[in-house]
């Protein structure tokens, strides 16, 4: 636990050069005898990552991420019940959790990693600012089967530097994120233009990039 809490405390100051899930995707390539590069990644500072892809990213998928201790337990009561009704138990994954995962874990819904998930999301709201949290976040998230983080992404699939995204782009973007591996961004699906359309929706609601003023 004292080597998860150093290691998680010196990430506070310097920027993770790959996350556990890039390097699981190069090492799958690798192993298939595929050439590098195996996946896209640039790093994007926080001041370059531009306001509306922060809201974008707060609106479609955490909106009370500026107040939550990591763990959304409105949410999480609300796909407990809707589960309890006979749906689909639904995931109600933080900014917060989808770090600690992407950065340091595994795919897979075992309890063990869930366990393991819970402890490194209590050590980033403890160790980092939320603006860390949601800094390395848009740099590790997948957004396509060979795309990690927004700076790549930005660059592949709009022809532009991530500063310069705009909240239209930035939705697009946010919008892939429940399936990479599904929405395509060269090619926007009506389904996830519409997710689109409802993430810049409740940035409105949410009242606009003043609501970063939260964090």
């Amino acid at each position: 636990m004292l080597g998860s809490a150093l290691l998680v405390g010196a990430l506070r100051w310097v920027d993770p050069p790959a996350s556990a899930f890039m390097l699981q995707h190069a090492y799958n390539l690798w192993r298939l005898d595929q050439s590098p590069p195996y996946y896209h990644h640039c790093w994007v500072p926080w001041s370059e990552l531009p306001p509306p892809l922060r809201l974008a990213a707060i609106s479609g998928e955490d909106q009370r991420f500026p107040t939550h201790l990591g763990f959304d337990l409105i949410e999480i009561r609300h796909a407990l019940a809707a589960h309890r009704r006979g749906g689909a138990l639904r995931g109600a994954s933080t900014i917060t959790q989808q770090t600690a995962k992407n950065l340091f874990l595994w795919p897979g819904q075992g309890w063990g990693r869930k366990a393991i998930e819970a402890w490194f999301t209590l050590l980033l709201e403890v160790l980092w600012s939320k603006e860390r949290i949601l800094e390395v976040y848009l740099n590790i998230i997948q957004f396509s089967p060979s795309t990690y983080g927004a700076g790549a992404a930005s660059v592949r699939y709009f022809g532009h530097p991530a500063r310069t995204l705009t909240l239209e782009e930035s939705a697009l973007l946010i919008g892939v994120l429940p399936a990479p591996g599904h929405y395509r961004l060269d090619r926007p699906s009506e389904r996830l233009r519409r997710r689109a359309d409802w993430i810049i929706d409740q940035s409105s609601r949410l009242g606009g990039e003043r609501y970063l003023g939260r964090l």
